[in-house]
């Protein structure tokens, strides 16, 4: 008597999402529960103390000392849709930037995005100013700063991969999908933010990507000389190693191990 067993199939969660990824989402998620629980149960005072303490508020960071504001903004999100589709492109987008760069400077690439993207949206924001108006107040929050960072960077790396534009069956390069979306928020800066969406914002993490990226840039330059000055110290660390190691006597025979 024989039986037949069916194959099982295995399912590898570690190349489906990346490390730094998965970090990224399970921060945003763990804020967005904080969140939550602080709508549900606390009153709406309490919501709006957060946000406009940990958003960004174009005067909080300034005045105030805020200083945090342009990194604390990213991780909170103005409902669950906007959490989702934010995910969404982080893991579409940002996994294959990780599997190429590694997890430390695809972190650092989403921070200089974000960040940079929310000193951008300060500055645009406190124009008016100049000519005697009040700047707005409205915070500003979410990592689409970042992930439009991301998006740049697949644009330039990956300039021909094909994009599904679902839920229509039509495929376009990465390239021109970026432009488009790049497009496409530049017009709604026209809309003077009538729609609640920072589109500087998208466009400043847009910039920052593209200048950090660009060859030749400011910011490629202090890429590449922090990437030297720390291949230099590592290489005198290894020196100083192999010299005391060169110096040092052998060990007693009783000392060694197998």
């Amino acid at each position: 008597m024989s039986s037949t067993y069916a194959p099982r199939v295995g399912f590898d969660w570690r190349g489906f999402i990346t490390p730094a990824v998965k970090l990224l989402v399970l921060i945003c998620a763990g804020v967005f529960l904080v969140q939550t629980l602080v709508e549900i149960f606390l009153p709406p005072s309490a919501t709006a103390w957060l946000i406009h303490w940990f958003g960004l508020v174009p005067l909080g960071p300034i005045p105030a000392l805020r200083l945090w504001q342009p990194a604390t903004y990213i991780f909170l999100h103005g409902g669950l849709g906007h959490l989702l589709i934010n995910m969404l492109m982080l893991w579409m987008f940002g996994r294959e930037l990780e599997l190429v760069w590694g997890k430390k400077r695809f972190l650092n690439y989403f921070f200089i995005c974000g960040v940079g993207a929310g000193i951008i949206t300060i500055l645009v924001k406190v124009t008016p100013m100049l000519w005697g108006r009040q700047p707005g107040n409205i915070p500003t929050i979410g990592a689409s700063g970042a992930i439009f960072g991301i998006l740049i960077a697949n644009a330039i790396l990956f300039p021909d991969r094909r994009i599904w534009l679902f839920p229509l069956p039509l495929t376009i390069p990465m390239r021109p999908f970026v432009a488009v979306m790049g497009a496409i928020e530049f017009f709604g800066t026209l809309g003077a933010g009538g729609d609640g969406v920072s589109h500087f914002c998208h466009l400043g993490g847009m910039l920052i990507g593209w200048l950090y990226l660009r060859r030749g840039s400011f910011l490629y330059r202090v890429r590449n000389e922090m990437a030297d000055w720390r291949f230099e110290r590592n290489r005198k660390k290894f020196q100083v190693y192999m010299k005391k190691s060169k110096d040092e006597p052998p060990s007693r025979p009783d000392s060694w191990v197998n």
